[in-house]
């Protein structure tokens, strides 16, 4: 296993924790729409950029990242259960494909988000 090095590395991440994600009945119907209405891949590209920004400071990613999960929550709502599910996947995905700081700093800042999204839709 090796460090998380660049945008190929994080295509990697994302994509085999979408596997993950997509296959989970307890969590894959949050994605059901964006797999129908954007495809699977521009939504794996988006998510390229916004970990590029989170781990190499690169600028790239211009989104809000809080606000789509919102209106989804609003649709579907999210309880902390899901929020689990989806930092067990993201951890896992992690540990059997990478090692090293920029790993830890992955998992530390996915629940860093978990944490404060579940804060926001709880005020919702």
């Amino acid at each position: 296993m090796k460090e998380i090095e660049n945008r190929d590395d994080l295509y990697l991440l994302v994509s085999k924790f979408y596997e993950k994600l997509l296959v989970d009945n307890n969590i894959k119907h949050f994605f059901d729409d964006m797999v129908q209405k954007d495809g699977l891949e521009e939504h794996l590209q988006v998510l390229v950029d916004f970990w590029d920004n989170m781990l190499f400071y690169s600028g790239v990613y211009k989104r809000n990242a809080m606000q789509p999960h919102l209106l989804l929550h609003l649709k579907k709502p999210f309880l902390p259960e899901h929020f689990k599910i989806w930092l067990n996947h993201f951890n896992n995905t992690i540990d059997e494909n990478f090692i090293g700081e920029l790993t830890h700093a992955a998992k530390t800042r996915a629940l860093s988000i978990a944490t404060v999204m579940q804060l926001k839709v709880a005020q919702i």
